[in-house]
């Protein structure tokens, strides 16, 4: 009997232990096929190709089954539960009836931006209410002033970011309502787009409702419900033994953003303590900045949750489908009023752009405790960069929003990875530079690693990443780039990473930095876009001279960055200098 099988001999019922096996992977595996259904079928490439979405089965009081495996990391706050949750609340479980779909981007629920809209419909078998199938769809675009909505820096308040929709029924009994259909299409400057991954959204919520329905009636509800209950008590299982280790006490770390957007140069304090008792976690976030002025607060669900539970799913259960036994052990205390717990008035266009950071720095606060599972600081920015315009054949209007993969943190095992995007997307995908240079008025000119960007160490940052565009019809961009003055820090010795940034670059010759703000391009107009790259990890002269001439070959370091940095000196012939950098090396340890 496995481990796992061993652990369920206290459940209620008789289901042996290889069905609820059975049961638990057909769950999970439901998430994925419907997955891979909403990349077929969505209109936008910000869905078929980025992956803005989040796919899961929630429990019938808002508690997290489990989700598909390409859920961006930030919705395992259980955005998707958050939403039922408040559907309980207004209707109650009674009030949500067989062939009903609601949606929710309530500010105030939800926390995040309001593009993100949550669609679920209650699974019930034999009259009995199972749970809902959700999905979370990154809308293209919700009105308020800004294309794309989102996409502004220099939003005050909600209001100018979109419409909102608090728990309202799409579909009633089975039926569409035609007034809120109505509501979305002329709410919304890209309506067929919308309307497109709309229906990809409502598919794959009917699809997954019937499937689960399946296996209810194929195995009976209480088998359902012991599988679920197995699942969440293996996973408590598994956080509590990594916090058994954990010496009781109150760990800190401390980092900060770059500024809001309105308040231009003016730094965010991010101080956050860990505490544990070797039981239980407490993330307290009551060191976080106010609330800002500009758009980069979060809602508590969307912010200061978020943030806790992807921190703590990086350290204690990395590699098993999330579901809500990896959060029982977990408490969240932040105060109404900071930029994660905002109040529903505020601007949250930009509501996970703080995440990475704060996520990074938490791990910070753990490094000592846990030198095996916490790496470097990454490159820690969403690096939003969004072309927007109208086409220069049809006149329709076209918006592209894009962020940047950059380098991730060493390890005391190995080399940093990447190019990735943030640790609040996971591995978020391109959308491939032929499909967007066939789609939008821009060239893609190069993208390419940037060398000695990598912090030193023994083991070396993942690199940042170069990207060119060409503009070839008059358009726009709005940015929204963070990280930029806070390098990614290194561990045990390890030296910072590099940070990233964007510049214009005119036809005229005049170039300017654009981290937070909006500007009109002529044909020609450049763009360069660049990113950090991760922290080191351990002392950079000790790292495998092999190591660093293999560095050097690639072009992930320069000849003068490996003396530089690490204390390895070529002569004239490209070969190690032995003599010249055991001396280097020396002096690097002395000074140190």
């Amino acid at each position: 009997m496995s481990q796992q099988a061993a652990s369920l001999n206290d459940l209620d019922g008789v289901t042996d232990p290889i069905t609820l096996e059975i049961i638990r992977h057909e769950l999970i595996s439901i998430p994925n096929q419907i997955e891979k259904n909403i990349e077929r079928t969505a209109f936008s490439p910000l869905v078929q190709e980025y992956k803005d979405y989040a796919v899961g089965i929630v429990g019938p009081t808002g508690e997290m089954i489990t989700q598909s495996r390409g859920s961006l990391l930030i919705f395992v706050a259980n955005a998707l539960g958050t939403a039922v949750k408040d559907g309980l609340d207004i209707y109650g479980a009674d009030g949500l009836e067989d062939g009903d779909v609601v949606i929710t981007n309530h500010a105030g629920t939800m926390g995040q931006h309001l593009n993100n809209v949550v669609a679920y419909t209650p699974i019930r078998v034999n009259g009995e209410l199972l749970g809902f199938f959700a999905l979370l769809v990154h809308w293209i675009d919700v009105g308020g002033g800004v294309v794309g909505s989102c996409s502004s820096s220099t939003t005050t308040d909600v209001w100018q970011e979109g419409i909102q929709f608090r728990t309202v029924k799409l579909i009633s009994k089975g039926e569409r309502v035609p007034e809120i259909f109505r509501m979305i299409e002329y709410n919304t400057r890209f309506p067929i787009l919308l309307l497109g991954d709309l229906e990809a959204q409502l598919g794959g919520c009917m699809m997954g409702c019937d499937l689960v329905q399946d296996i209810g009636q194929k195995y009976g509800v209480a088998a359902i419900e012991n599988a679920v209950l197995a699942m969440r008590r293996d996973a408590d299982a598994s956080v509590a033994k990594i916090l058994s280790a954990v010496p009781p006490g109150e760990y800190k770390a401390s980092s900060f953003l770059d500024d809001d957007g309105i308040n231009v140069g003016k730094n965010i304090p991010i101080d956050v303590v860990v505490r544990t008792d070797g039981k239980t976690i407490t993330v307290d976030l009551s060191g976080l900045a106010d609330q800002l002025d500009g758009p980069l607060n979060a809602g508590r669900n969307g912010g200061a949750v978020a943030a806790a539970r992807i921190a703590l799913k990086y350290l204690c259960t990395p590699d098993t489908p999330v579901t809500e036994g990896d959060y029982d052990r977990l408490s969240v205390e932040i105060p109404d009023g900071k930029f994660l717990s905002a109040g529903p008035e505020a601007p949250i266009g930009a509501s996970g752009s703080t995440i990475p950071t704060v996520v990074d720095t938490l791990l910070r606060a753990m490094a000592d405790v846990f030198p095996d599972r916490v790496a470097a600081a990454h490159h820690g920015t969403y690096g939003v960069h969004a072309f927007y315009g109208t086409q220069p054949d049809t006149g329709a209007l076209f918006q592209n929003l894009d962020t940047v993969s950059g380098g991730w943190g060493a390890t005391m095992y190995g080399d940093g990875a990447g190019p990735f995007r943030s640790n609040a997307h996971g591995d978020t995908l391109d959308v491939p530079a032929e499909r967007q240079e066939a789609s939008y008025p821009y060239r893609i000119d190069s993208k390419a690693f940037r060398c000695d960007t990598g912090g030193p160490g023994k083991f070396r940052g993942g690199l940042g990443v170069e990207k060119f565009y060409t503009v070839l019809h008059p358009c726009h961009m709005t940015t929204k780039f963070e990280r930029t003055e806070c390098a990614p820090w290194g561990l045990r010795g390890g030296k910072a990473g590099a940070t990233g940034g964007l510049e214009v670059i005119r036809t005229t010759g005049e170039t300017f930095p654009m981290l937070k703000n909006q500007t009109s391009f002529s044909t020609g107009d450049r763009v360069r876009v660049w990113s950090g790259g991760g922290g080191g990890y351990g002392a950079p002269w000790e790292r495998d001279v092999v190591l660093v001439v293999a560095d050097i070959t690639q072009g992930y370091v320069s000849v003068d960055g490996a003396a530089r940095d690490y204390g390895v000196v070529l002569n004239m012939a490209g070969d190690v200098d032995d003599a010249a950098t055991q001396q280097r090396r020396d002096e690097m340890a002395r000074n140190d």
